[in-house]
C-alpha cells in the first residue's frame, strides 16, 4: 500500500489477507515488510500484533516487535513473533520516519567532513529537541538520560563530545525500546489462524482395527475389535507416534459388496471395503457390529489417552447402497436417468458398492447432517479426523464445515487426504484444513526432493504437509523393487522433511507386492480382507524397521529443528545419490544435518560441503557434531567426507552446535524474502 509512506509485500498473507496465514502454538513466524519513502530520510518499521482472549497480547495491549532491516536488502524488514495460545492473531506492519536515525546520519557525516560548530548549529539545536521530544514519551527514570544528551548538545566545548552521549550505546538502546516514530502509517491487518502445536509437530500411525484379532486355531484371521486395537495402539505408542489414524469403524454395506482384491463376486465370509460406509446397521454415526460398541469405542479412546495417543477417525463422505441416508434421502444423491443412483467413479476404476454425495442437492440438509455427525464424534473425545478424498467435495462445504467445527472446537485437527493439483491441494488448506497429504511418496530423485522440500518449507503459511511414506492405496514402485533400503532411506526423509509425516502398518515388514505390474495398489489389499501380521516374530528375527522407526521418532521430539517446517536450507554434496539438508529452530537456536543416501543398493561416498552461515557457524575452523542415531562423534570442517550404506548405515542426522542467539533471528527469515504464499 502507498500512505505517507509506502509499505508492500506484508508478510505472512495468503490470497492478499482473504484468507488468514497458518501457525501453532510456539512456532517462530517470521514477519516481513518492503518498506520506502521519498528522499533520503531514514524510516524503519514496527510489527503489531494482537493476540485472542487469553494470550500475553489480548485486545488493545498489543505487542509492538521492533523490525530490523535485512543485512541484504535495506529495504526489507524484518521481525519474529512467537503465539503463546490458539486463536486469530492480527499483524499490522507501521512503517514510520526515524528522526533520530536521519539526525545521527546527517550530524556524523557533517562532523567527519570536517565541518565546525557554526555550520552544524541548527544540527545541535534541532538534536536536543528531539531528544527531548523522546524524553517525553519515555518513563520518568528513563528522562534523566535523554535530557542530559539535549543539555550535551547545547553545551560548549568539542563539538565530537557534544554529540558523543547522542550516539552511545546506552541510549541507542533506550531509542529502539522506545523509538521516536513520525509519520507513522499502518498497512492492512492480516489475520494468522493459530492452532494446537500437534496441527504441525505429529507422527502418525495408520492400521486397520479389523485386523487385529490374530488368527484361529486352523491359521484363518479372526476379525479384530476395539479391545484387540488397543494392543496396536500401544505398539504404535512405544516406536513414538503421536496419532493412529483407523479407516472407517462404521457397518459396512453389503450390496454390491466388494471381495478379496476388489473383485465383485465376493465369498460369503469376504469383509468388504469399510469405505463402503452403512448398513442396516446404521451408519457415519455408528461403528461396525464386529468391532464392537460404542462404549467399546469409548474405552479404547480412554486407553489411547492415557497413553498419550490420539485416535483420528476417518470423515469419509460416501455412503454403501445400503446406507440409511441412500433411503432417507436419496435426493441428496445423483439420480440417473433410468431412475437408478449413480455409483462412483474415477475411470477406469469403478467403486460399485460405493453412491457420492451430490451436494448441489438439498445442500443444507447435507450440510447439517455432515456437522451432526462430525460433532457426534467431537463429543466423545475425538479430535482429529483424516478426510477421505476432499478435492471431490465442494470446497465452501469444507469452509463452513471446518469454521463451524472450530467455534466451539477450536482444537480439532483436519487432514486432507488430497492427492491433488496444486490449486487444490492449496486451496483446501486455505479453506481450513490444518493438514494436507502431498506428492512426496511420487518424489524419487535429489533434484526432486529438493524442489519438493522447498517448496513445502516456502508455503507454510498455506499448509502443513503430512509425509505419509505409504498409504493403502499408494505402494510406489521404489518400494517394490527397491528392497529394505528403499524403505529406511524413504522413512528417514520423510521424518525429517517436516515436522509431520506417516506410515500405514505393514511398512516395518517391508510389504511389497503389488497386486499387477505397474500398479500402486497391493496384492491382497487390506482394503479387501482382514490382514493379521506377526510384529513380534518379524522383531524377533531382525526382519523389522520398527526399531529404526522408533529412533526417528526418538529423534524428533528431541530435537526441535525437526519440529519446525519453515526454515531448511540444502547443502551442496558432490553425489547426486546422496542428499544433505539442515534444519535450525530459530527459539532455541538447535540445529541439525541430515544425510540420506538415496541409493537402497549401494554404499555412496562424497564430500559434503557446508554453508556455515546457513548454520549460524560462520567463521567456525572446526566443530563437534554428533550422529543422533548411532551415537557416534565426528570433527567437522566446511569440507567432510561421508559414506553411507543402503541399509545398515542409510542416513545421519547429525545434531550440530546451537546457533548463538544473535544469529537465530537472522537465519529465521532467510529466503522468506523470495517465496509468495
Amino acid at each position: 500500500m502507498v500512505g505517507r509512506l509506502g509499505i508492500d509485500d506484508v508478510r505472512p498473507q495468503v490470497s492478499g489477507g482473504a484468507v488468514p496465514a497458518k501457525a501453532v502454538v510456539g512456532e517462530v513466524i517470521p514477519l516481513f515488510a518492503v518498506i520506502w519513502r521519498e528522499g533520503h530520510d531514514a524510516m524503519n518499521a514496527t510489527a503489531v500484533v494482537k493476540g485472542p482472549d487469553g494470550s500475553e497480547v489480548a485486545g488493545k495491549d498489543a505487542l509492538h516487535i521492533p523490525m530490523q532491516r535485512s543485512p541484504h536488502d535495506p529495504d526489507h524488514v524484518n521481525a519474529i513473533m512467537v503465539a503463546d495460545v490458539p486463536g486469530t492473531w492480527e499483524v499490522t506492519i507501521e512503517a514510520w520516519s526515524d528522526p533520530m536515525a536521519t539526525w545521527r546520519h546527517a550530524v556524523t557525516a557533517k562532523i567527519e567532513a570536517g565541518q565546525g560548530e557554526a555550520e552544524l548549529a541548527n544540527d545541535l539545536e534541532h538534536g536536543a529537541r528531539l531528544f527531548e521530544k523522546a524524553a517525553a514519551q519515555v518513563a520518568r527514570e528513563n528522562r534523566k538520560l535523554l535530557l542530559d544528551v539535549a543539555a550535551s548538545l547545547r553545551g560548549k566545548g568539542d563539538l565530537r563530545a557534544r554529540v558523543a552521549p547522542g550516539l552511545s550505546r546506552e541510549v541507542l538502546a533506550l531509542l529502539t525500546l522506545h523509538p521516536l516514530r513520525e509519520l507513522v502509517t499502518a498497512s492492512d491487518t492480516y489475520e494468522v489462524q493459530v492452532e494446537r502445536r500437534e496441527a504441525l509437530v505429529n507422527s502418525w500411525y495408520e492400521f486397520f482395527p479389523r485386523s487385529t484379532g490374530g488368527w484361529d486355531a486352523e491359521g484363518n484371521p479372526v476379525h479384530g475389535t476395539f479391545a484387540t486395537a488397543v494392543t496396536e495402539i500401544e505398539r504404535a505408542a512405544r516406536m513414538g507416534f503421536d496419532t493412529v489414524y483407523f479407516p472407517p469403524i462404521h457397518p459396512i454395506g453389503e450390496i454390491n459388496r466388494k471381495g478379496r482384491n476388489n473383485t465383485l463376486t465376493p465369498e460369503p465370509t469376504d469383509v468388504g471395503s469399510p469405505w463402503a460406509i452403512g448398513s442396516v446397521a446404521g451408519g457415519h454415526d455408528a461403528v461396525h457390529p464386529e468391532l464392537g460398541t460404542l462404549e467399546d469405542f469409548d474405552a479404547m479412546l480412554a486407553r489411547a489417552q492415557e497413553l498419550g495417543v490420539e485416535i483420528a477417525l476417518d470423515l469419509a463422505l460416501q455412503c454403501a447402497p445400503d446406507h440409511p441416508w441412500a433411503k432417507a434421502h436419496p435426493e441428496w444423491f445423483t439420480v440417473l436417468p433410468d431412475g437408478t443412483i449413480a455409483y462412483a467413479e474415477n475411470p477406469p476404476k469403478k467403486y460399485q458398492d460405493i453412491y457420492p454425495l451430490n451436494f448441489d442437492n438439498d445442500p443444507k440438509g447435507i450440510y447439517n447432517e455432515i456437522l451432526r455427525v462430525v460433532l457426534f464424534w467431537v463429543t466423545r473425545g475425538v479430535t482429529t479426523f483424516r478426510v477421505d478424498n476432499p478435492h471431490t467435495k465442494p470446497a465452501d462445504f469444507w469452509q463452513w464445515l471446518i469454521a463451524k467445527v472450530h467455534r466451539d472446537h477450536p482444537e480439532v485437527i483436519f487432514l486432507a487426504e488430497a492427492f491433488t493439483r496444486r490449486p487444490r491441494l492449496y486451496g483446501l488448506a486455505k479453506a481450513g484444513f490444518s493438514q494436507n497429504y502431498t506428492y512426496f511418496t511420487w518424489q524419487v530423485s535429489k533434484w526432486e526432493l529438493e524442489q519438493f522440500a522447498r517448496e513445502i518449507s516456502a508455503m507454510a503459511d498455506v499448509s502443513r504437509p503430512n509425509l505419509f511414506v505409504n498409504t493403502p492405496d499408494i505402494l510406489h514402485a521404489t518400494l517394490q523393487h527397491g528392497g529394505r533400503g528403499m524403505f529406511a532411506l524413504r522413512a528417514a526423509l520423510a521424518a525429517t522433511m517436516s515436522p509431520l509425516w506417516g506410515v500405514y502398518s505393514g511398512y516395518e515388514l517391508f510389504e511389497h507386492e503389488a497386486v499387477a505390474p505397474g500398479s500402486e495398489e497391493y496384492l491382497d489389499s487390506e482394503k479387501y480382507e482382514l490382514k493379521p501380521r506377526d510384529f513380534e516374530r518379524a522383531l524377533a528375527e531382525g526382519n523389522s524397521l520398527e526399531p529404526f522407526i522408533t529412533t526417528l521418532n526418538e529423534i524428533r521430539r528431541s530435537q526441535p529443528a525437526l519440529q519446525q517446517l519453515r526454515q531448511l536450507h540444502f547443502h551442496h554434496i558432490d553425489n547426486d545419490n546422496l542428499i544433505a539438508y539442515s534444519k535450525v529452530d530459530a527459539l532455541t537456536g538447535n540445529s541439525v544435518l541430515v544425510v540420506v543416501n538415496l541409493d537402497p543398493y549401494n554404499a555412496q561416498e562424497g564430500t559434503l560441503h557446508l554453508d556455515l552461515h546457513a548454520v549460524g557457524l560462520g567463521g567456525y575452523d572446526h566443530f563437534e557434531v554428533t550422529d543422533l542415531i548411532t551415537g557416534a562423534g565426528y570433527t567437522f570442517t566446511g569440507a567432510n567426507y561421508i559414506r553411507l550404506e543402503p541399509w545398515n548405515n542409510v542416513a545421519h542426522i547429525f545434531k550440530l552446535p546451537d546457533v548463538d542467539a544473535s544469529r537465530r533471528e537472522q537465519l529465521a527469515w532467510r529466503e522468506v524474502s523470495e517465496y509468495r504464499a
